[in-house]
This record gives structure tokens, sequence and C-alpha cells, in this order.
């Protein structure tokens, strides 16, 4: 093994698992990931804890579920008494973060964290000081000094808006400035062990870029659950199909509706096909951003003589529906929003791609990356490390994964996501696990779910009513009491 090996942990935003070459997807053009693909372990079936960022990205870098961090929701505080990776590793490692926190505090290096390079700007209202309020980030400087001006008034300061960001030249994109960043943290830390972890907004919507026109929307494939209304599926899952949907089937202006026009789809069409198309075009081209931060970050470590010494990792927080199921965004349990890249680079083990079969979840990142950088692994953690995976001792064939989804988190409710009735659905706690190719849905108050993933990938078909599933769905349901029991979560299930 590597001696005091380097961790590069590089993560995006929003990005779904069908978005490279690796996971079948044989149009998009990301030259810098396939290389990385090419020299790495390719999970096949990566799952989020939750799709949505705080929660997801708390466990990426603590190790622990949402309900065990306090996570649950957006817009909340990660504890000070709950560690991160930065604060298990062994005090000779030099710990960076650069990019997206979201974390609270996004202006302040924490959590064991020595370098950091901070990009947001639009949470100030939860940091937990106000003197931090007055504070900008660096990226937000970076762009005054290259002559730009900020247009955004968020709690008495003006901000950089996601809007404006959205059309930045690509050089000054945030993708950009975070890989230069990483890349200048790699040439000034080569002589000394370092875990250093990267994160940028891309390809979050907005959807819109630079490289808008990077692919026809007409020749790119869609889904068999392209604008398709769930049928037989949870109510919330109806109802957020049906808000989506209503421009195309029943006409109306979105421009006047606040969440489209803010959060889910600002600058698209969301009347005709062919405006949903283009949507799905002007994302997948984002991923060109996020190719090119992660190139940079390859770049630098073979400059650096570190290639061979340092495991790279790159995933995202979780995924987009992009239209399937006739839905955007993220908050759902189908395999678009909670299905995530996974690869991870261990040159001492191997260096072409390996496909590594099964499911496996992001709770499992903080155990594994510690054992292969030869740091002990804490007793607290709730996920099970891969890396005898890796080594080829053991297999993920009888891996569970949970993941969940959450609707209110101390005394925080999710924000208004469309309608009332919207709203109301999604208070209600949703726990799944993936198990042998099946996916259990359950919550207490709508319509539970089964899928067959290896005959129906696409989950179109709901077979929790089917009877000769009983059994199946019985099993299931005691793999996530369990495993409630296990991790110390209270919501409440349904009896099955």
């Amino acid at each position: 093994m590597a001696n005091r090996p380097n961790l590069v942990f590089v993560f995006s935003d929003q990005q779904r698992f069908d978005t490279m070459a690796c996971y079948g997807n044989r149009w998009i053009q990301t030259p810098h990931l396939n290389t990385l693909a090419s020299k790495s372990f390719v999970f096949r079936s990566a799952y989020v804890t939750q799709p949505l960022c705080a929660p997801a990205r708390s466990s990426i870098l603590t190790g622990l579920y949402p309900h065990t961090t306090g996570m649950t929701l957006n817009f909340i505080v990660l504890p000070r008494e709950v560690l991160t990776i930065a604060e298990m590793v062994s005090e000779e490692y030099l710990c960076g973060y650069v990019g997206k926190w979201h974390l609270g505090d996004d202006v302040i290096p924490q959590h064991g964290f020595d370098a950091w390079v901070s990009t947001e700007d639009r949470h100030r209202g939860q940091y937990t000081r106000k003197e931090y309020r007055f504070r900008f980030s660096d990226y937000h400087r970076y762009l005054v000094s290259n002559g730009f001006t900020p247009d955004s008034d968020r709690h008495g300061a003006l901000i950089f808006s996601e809007n404006q960001c959205a059309n930045l030249p690509p050089r000054f994109k945030m993708a950009s400035f975070v890989g230069d960043r990483a890349a200048d943290f790699i040439e000034e830390n080569k002589n000394r062990p370092f875990v250093l972890y990267v994160s940028t907004f891309e390809p979050h919507s907005p959807y819109d870029g630079p490289f808008r026109e990077q692919y026809d929307p007409g020749r790119l494939p869609v889904t068999p659950t392209f604008l398709k209304r769930p049928e037989g599926g949870s109510l919330l899952n109806k109802l957020k199909a049906d808000y989506y949907l209503q421009y195309l089937h029943e006409g109306g202006d979105p421009s006047k509706d606040t969440y489209m026009t803010e959060y889910a789809a600002l600058w698209e069409d969301v009347t005709t096909e062919q405006g949903w198309m283009r949507l799905r075009a002007h994302y997948f081209a984002n991923i060109t951003l996020v190719d090119g931060m992660m190139g940079k970050i390859t770049n630098a470590l073979e400059r650096a003589g570190l290639a061979d010494n340092t495991v790279v990792v790159f995933t995202s927080d979780h995924g987009d529906m992009l239209g399937d199921h006739g839905m955007l965004e993220k908050r759902s349990l189908y395999e678009e929003a909670t299905r995530v890249p996974l690869l991870i680079r261990v040159p001492w083990l191997s260096m072409e791609q390996r496909d590594i079969a099964g499911a496996t979840g992001h709770i499992a990142l903080v155990p594994t990356l510690l054992g292969l950088i030869g740091q002990p692994i804490p007793g607290h953690l709730q996920g099970k490390s891969c890396a005898s995976v890796l080594r080829g001792e053991d297999t993920l064939e009888h891996n569970d994964v949970f993941v969940q989804l959450n609707g209110i988190g101390g005394e925080r409710r999710e924000r208004n996501l469309g309608t009332p009735a919207i709203n109301r659905m999604i208070a209600l706690p949703w726990r799944s696990v993936v198990s042998g190719g099946w996916k259990l849905n359950l919550c207490v108050g709508d319509q539970c779910e089964l899928f067959d993933l290896s005959s129906d990938p696409y989950e179109q078909t709901n077979l929790f009513n089917h009877s000769e599933q009983k059994e199946r769905i019985r099993d299931m349901a005691a793999r996530i009491r369990i495993w409630q029991h296990e991790t110390g979560d209270k919501a409440p299930l349904p009896s099955v």
C-alpha cells in the first residue's frame, strides 16, 4: 500500500448517474471524467442518503445518516459536535475544502478543514453569527476583481444571484474557479499528506449556461417515463408531476409562477415538449463544466507527481428528475434523484476500470476512504467500509442501501414546493431500502411503492399492492425496521 496517501474527493451538485459514458451514456462529451473512470472502480448502483443538498452532503462528510446529524433539510447548520472526515484523520494531514459547503456558515473555515475557499453567499440568513453575514465568499471577490457587478440584495448586501452566475463565460463559472483553486492547493501542498474536498454548483439549475447549444435537443434520447405522470405511484409524486406538467397539458403562463421561475425552470419553456427537451439539453451541457473542473484537478495531481499516491473520488450529492416521471429537481426516491455516479480511483489497487456490481450508498464513503488512506475508522460511523470489495475479497451482492426523505427537521419545514397539496404531502417522512435488485419505499399516509429494478429499471410499475409480493414486502420492511433500530431513526412505518 502507498505510504501516507492523499485523498481528493470531488463532487458536483444535482448530477444523476446517467451523465457519464461509464454508465451507458454514449453521446455525452466528458473526456476527463471518462479518463478517470477508465482507471477507477465504478460503482454501478450508488445511492445518496437523502435526495437533497444539505442532508446528502452531511452524510458524505460525516458518515452519518441525516436523522443522526440533524441535517434533515436544507438551511440547517451542521452541529459543531458532529465530526467530519477532516476531524477524523491524524494531524499530519492538511485538510482543505474548496467550493460549495451548504452546511452553515459557508464563508468561514470549520469542522477540521485548515484551508478554505468559499463560493456561497446566498445562505447568509442561516449564519450563526451576525458578523459572518458581512463577509463575502472568495468566489464573490474573484468575480468583482474581474469586473463583474453583483445584482441581488440578500440580507442587506449585494451578491451574485444564481441567475447572473448561470450565464457567466466558462472561465468565470464556479466549476472553473473551484478547479483552479483546487489545483493551487495541490501544488502548494504536494510535499505533505493532504485531504482535499472539492464541490461545485454545476449542473444544478438554472440549467441554462454557456454551453447551452452543445447538444441538439431533438437528438438526445429520453427515458420511457419522460413527461409521464407516475400512475400507481405515491400521491406526492403524482401531485408533483401534475404541478410541473400543468403548463404543458393545460396551458397557462409559468412566468407568473414564482417557484417555477425562481427554482425549478428559470428561463426554460415548460409549455411544449420541445421546451422540455431543450431543458434537458441545457442540463447535460452543464456537465461539460464539471468535466473541465475534473480535468484541472487530475492534471494538477499529475504535474505534482502525486497521481500514483492519491485516492480520487468523484460523485454527486443527488440527481435530477429532468422531466422523468413528469418531475423536475430532486426530493424523490426515483432512481433519477437518488442514484448518482461514484468513481473511486485507488492506484495501488488497480489502474483499470473495474465495475462494482450491487448497491452501495454514500454512507459507506467515510469508512471506506479512511481505510484506504490508512487511518483508523471510528466506531460511531453508520456505514460499512467497502475497501474489502475493492480488494476483491468481498462483494456487494447482499448489501442493503437505505435512503430517506424528510419534509420536517427540528423547527423547520420544507420550503414552498409549488402548491399547498405538495407542501402537505412532503411533510410525511419516507424510508426506502434497495435490496437484491428491488426497491421498497414506505410512508405512513401515502401510497407505498415496490419496484423490481432488474426487470423495471425505470420504475414504471408499482408492485406494492400485488398480493404475490406480500412476503417480499414484509422481509424488506423488516430490514428497514432493523436499520432504524440500529441508527436511532424514529420515523413511523406503515404496517405491512
